[in-house]
């Protein structure tokens, strides 16, 4: 059946204020599975649910030194709303930030961590979405990339451009997933990436073999016996194929 995007794991220095901090802007709630760890989960649905991109924290010593190739932009409804947004993230600890965007409509700013995210001006695309309205991820060729993911799970692609690739479950709900253009080369590991999930009674190991054949790698972060499988994307971008669900 293949897999299902389910969540994004950002690394943190402290991921219990940042999960607050993220709590707060996306009015999900908050748990933990220990030291560390922090969750975010929507109120009223049972993860996995398509209907959401879910969101780990996990406790890192290692600085931010780069831009991250993995950012969410966040979906408003007017004008209004957005400028609302804007200010409402700023009285917690958010800041504007500048990455070249130029002159656009929507806002770009940075986390209390200065993880990047932006604001978007409202669009009917996203009017669905929830609160996040889509992960976007950094990438040299948008075309190859949405090929990969949508072999790689059961996304569906909704727009694909030599500059821009959008990607949404098959069951029509949630936020999309969008790669997009950027001159940025990748340095070092992310530290924001996608969670991808096998379906209940799937074989992690032959989803694992799977995915090679499609242009995965295979990634060795020092991690030791884990109940996951760390792989890389076409372009090297860092993924984790956890245990069904």
């Amino acid at each position: 059946m293949g897999t299902r995007l389910v969540q994004i794991n950002m690394k943190a220095r402290d991921d219990s204020a940042l999960g607050g901090f993220w709590a707060e802007v996306l009015g999900w709630g908050v748990s933990s599975e220990g030291p560390g760890v922090t969750n975010l989960e929507p109120e009223g649905l049972v993860y996995p649910d398509p209907a959401a991109v879910y969101v780990d924290l996990i406790a890192s010593p290692e600085p931010k030194t780069a831009k991250n190739r993995v950012h969410v932009d966040l979906a408003t409804t007017s004008a209004a709303h957005q400028a609302e947004l804007v200010a409402e993230l700023r009285g917690l600890g958010a800041t504007l930030a500048d990455v070249g965007q130029g002159d656009v409509p929507w806002t770009v700013m940075a986390d209390p961590e200065g993880n990047e995210f932006c604001v978007l001006d409202p669009r009917p695309l996203y009017r669905d979405t929830g609160p996040i309205a889509a992960v976007v991820v950094d990438c040299a060729d948008p075309r190859a990339m949405a090929r990969f993911w949508s072999e790689a799970m059961d996304w569906i692609p909704h727009q694909v451009t030599d500059d821009d690739a959008l990607l949404r479950s098959a069951k029509g709900v949630g936020p999309y997933l969008r790669f997009l253009r950027t001159p940025d080369v990748k340095t070092g590991w992310n530290r924001v990436h996608l969670d991808i999930r096998p379906y209940p009674g799937d074989d992690p190991e032959a989803e694992a073999a799977r995915l090679r054949t499609l242009g995965a790698t295979a990634v060795d972060l020092g991690e030791g016996a884990v109940s996951w499988t760390v792989l890389a994307d076409p372009e090297g971008n860092e993924f984790c194929l956890l245990s069904p669900a």
